[in-house]
């Protein structure tokens, strides 16, 4: 019977794990908590492919629990049952520890099968997720579970898995295998720290090498894009999205542009586009006015061309983004008018200001005592013009650019300041 090489090779202690040192390491949280023999309830939080799954197993059969493995996107609550229905029998001696993968797809009543044996130690839960927890795993599942973040493998770290593979296909061969330059190190770096997708290409080189050489060619057409971790309506989408316009606000192009591709790699247009204009208004705002109508100017072209050409009139405005001066004085004042407004911090609009449109207006006092700006020097007039309560509010302060400086002493001048 077929035994994928992922599993084949798959780690049986600690030691074998590679990576995670971080909550594996010879001081890590994890390792100690699995040494101590008392395991509580678990979330593995990573993506695929980093051992979340190997190290339940290892858990337990180190501290003698029957390990049964569910996956939420098939599994119910009828299977939840067959499981409890096992307790307290010969089948799990030492209890079960329930390894639940993909649990952000289990509905709350679901979610809320388990938290009675969880309470009670007759089951151990480790649950698996490659979703933040935090959003998909209900609060009372989380306050009785420990969340430990798995992150992507290094290459170093797959490397090591990759060597035992290809030393167990060698000798299952019976002869030497030559892989030719730079065949290892793009098995190790393509695989976007998922160490299963390393094994299997791995594995599916050796069955379709030809003679005794494995080609940098088959490595590259095995792994074409698989190093790109990207899902739209994830986590990574908005962690890359999120450090996309904080490049963009750091200047520093390198990473901006560096995001940008990522984006682009994984076939979204449509995000960096947005978010792109939403950081020349947010970021650049009044220190650099016309940079939002080049952005525009540019997002339109990249949707009129589409990819791969898209990718040079964004280039073009993420690099003028990134090297403009910035100021979020816009942003802040508007932020600070909502707040009050949502607070109930408003008043009526003075009458001087109100609509004259109208037949009666001037007998109900709209309008009157209004000045009109344009009949006085510098079009500018001192009078009031918020509501009465808010009178010397400020909203706006002068960022510290060029631009605005430049509009501050206008003003300045002009209101004799």
């Amino acid at each position: 019977m077929y035994r994928p090489l992922a599993d084949e090779i798959r780690p049986t202690d600690l030691s074998q794990v590679v990576g995670q040192e971080h909550i594996l390491g010879s001081n890590g949280l994890l390792r100690r908590v699995i040494e101590s023999g008392q395991v509580p309830n678990m979330i593995f939080y990573g993506p695929s492919g980093v051992g979340k799954s190997t190290v339940a197993s290892i858990i337990a059969r180190q501290t003698n629990r029957a390990l049964r493995k569910l996956n939420a996107t098939t599994a119910g609550i009828a299977d939840i049952k067959e499981i409890i229905a096992e307790l307290d029998t010969l089948m799990t001696p030492g209890g079960v520890l329930l390894y639940l993968d993909e649990i952000q797809y289990f509905n709350k009543k679901q979610q809320q099968s388990l938290l009675e044996f969880m309470e009670n130690g007759k089951i151990t839960l480790i649950a698996s997720t490659t979703e933040n927890p935090y959003f998909y795993v209900f609060g009372a599942v989380l306050s009785r579970a420990t969340v430990f973040e798995f992150k992507p493998l290094t290459p170093e770290a797959v490397r090591s898995a990759v060597l035992r593979a290809i030393d167990l296909l060698q000798t299952r061969r019976k002869t030497a295998v030559t892989l030719e330059d730079g065949v290892l190190d793009h098995i190790v770096s393509a695989c976007g720290g998922d160490v299963r997708k390393a094994l299997n290409a791995v594995e599916l080189l050796f069955s379709a090498a030809r003679g005794d050489v494995i080609t940098l060619t088959d490595a590259e057409a095995v792994s074409q894009r698989s190093a790109l971790r990207y899902d739209k309506d994830g986590d990574e989408h908005y962690d890359i999205l999120s450090a996309f316009q904080k490049s963009i606000r750091g200047s520093d192009p390198d990473a901006a542009i560096h995001y940008l591709a990522r984006l682009l790699e994984a076939g979204d247009l449509i995000s960096p586009c947005r978010r792109m204009l939403v950081t020349a208004a947010e970021d650049i705002g009044l220190a650099h006015p016309q940079v939002l109508s080049i952005v525009k100017a540019c997002v339109d072209t990249a949707r009129e061309l589409g990819l791969p050409e898209a990718r040079i009139p964004l280039a073009d405005a993420v690099i003028l983004l990134a090297t403009s001066p910035k100021s979020n004085s816009g942003d802040k004042a508007i932020s600070t008018a909502m707040e009050d407004i949502r607070n109930g911090k408003h008043g009526d609009v003075p009458d001087h200001l109100k609509d004259t449109h109208y037949g009666g207006a001037q007998k109900l006092g709209r309008g009157q005592g209004y000045k009109y700006a344009h009949a006085h020097p510098n079009n500018y007039v001192p009078q009031e013009y918020l509501p009465d309560r808010l009178r010397g509010t400020v909203y706006y302060a002068y960022g510290d650019n060029k631009t605005e400086q430049a509009a501050k002493r206008y003003w300045d001048l002009v209101k004799g300041e």
